[in-house]
């Protein structure tokens, strides 16, 4: 933040001489609950600074709640509002473009990364199936992009009637509809931090963008049980037409073999169900997604 917040001013300052955005735009940073100096930095830069304002989390709540937060949060203040991470990767110079695209008609921009050349062949090969197995699965998404873009408020305003809890702003925002476009650009290094989405956490996203945009692995359960059922039926007349041949089967491999098949085919359905069941207890308790602690500003809306 304190290498990226210099960045975001001088950008909403060049905006603002261009005459595409009001000179009273603000940065507003999203703390999720940090426990280390982070927000009282964010105070420091909203004393320093009027263009600078935060918000803190009463705790950490995951990335996609203190996006939706911040989103929230600009509704009835300004007209579009940009979500962008402070790492320093995503170019700023796309919100450029992205403030021209909503000039020219269009509620919500997506900034897309226009290449993986630098990724490792590892990093490419796994993010492009993620992207590949999310849309393959039901969940509506824009081919490598992630949370930068620019949404106006009335977009906002609909997005607000998602009263779902398990997030997936990725996914729920191209339901919302409107006229849409891309903008595309190109990935720095990361200047700020490091990466809190190893291999593991992206499967975690990718399949609650999965579960909670889609009911397609359900329907893809039906299919395998209703196939294994048919293939069991097949090979129980088959057992039977030999029993009364008196050519019984000798062995216990193949037995043992198609039970175990059987058995872990119930497990990876059931565990799919229940994951589904999960989430329906979760939206059920209609807790909140996300809660404010502290802001550096009076919100007269709340």
């Amino acid at each position: 933040m304190p290498v990226t917040a210099p960045q975001f001013l001088d950008k909403i300052l060049a905006l603002s001489e261009k005459k595409m955005i009001a000179l009273e735009s603000k940065i507003l940073f999203v703390d999720d609950g940090s426990t280390d100096g982070t927000w009282q930095l964010i105070k420091q830069l909203a004393n320093e600074n009027e263009h600078f304002s935060g918000i803190r989390q009463s705790r950490n709540r995951g990335h996609q709640n203190a996006v939706l937060a911040g989103l929230m949060e600009s509704i009835g203040k300004f007209d579009i509002t940009i979500s962008i991470d402070c790492d320093g990767q995503d170019d700023i110079n796309a919100m450029d473009e992205m403030v021209a695209e909503y000039a020219a008609g269009n509620e919500v921009v997506y900034g897309v990364r226009s290449s993986r050349e630098t990724d490792t062949f590892f990093k490419r090969f796994t993010a492009e199936s993620y992207y590949k197995l999310l849309n393959m699965m039901g969940a509506e998404v824009v081919y490598n992009h992630a949370d930068y873009r620019l949404i106006s408020e009335r977009v906002l305003r609909e997005l607000a009637r998602f009263k779902e809890v398990n997030l997936f702003l990725r996914g729920m925002i191209p339901l919302v509809g409107f006229k849409s476009t891309s903008v595309y650009y190109k990935r720095h290094e990361r200047l700020a931090g490091k990466s809190h989405y190893p291999l593991s956490k992206m499967l975690g996203l990718a399949f609650n963008g999965i579960t909670s945009l889609s009911i397609k692995p359900i329907r893809i359960i039906t299919t395998i049980g209703s196939s294994v059922s048919l293939l069991s039926f097949i090979i129980l007349i088959w057992v039977v037409v030999r029993f009364l041949m008196g050519e019984t089967v000798s062995g216990w491999a193949s037995t043992c073999a198609l039970l175990t098949f059987i058995g872990g085919v119930q497990l990876i359905c059931l565990g799919i169900i229940g994951e589904y069941i999960g989430k329906i207890y979760l939206e059920t308790k209609a807790r909140p997604r996300y809660i404010i602690s502290e802001r550096t500003y009076q919100n007269d809306d709340r």
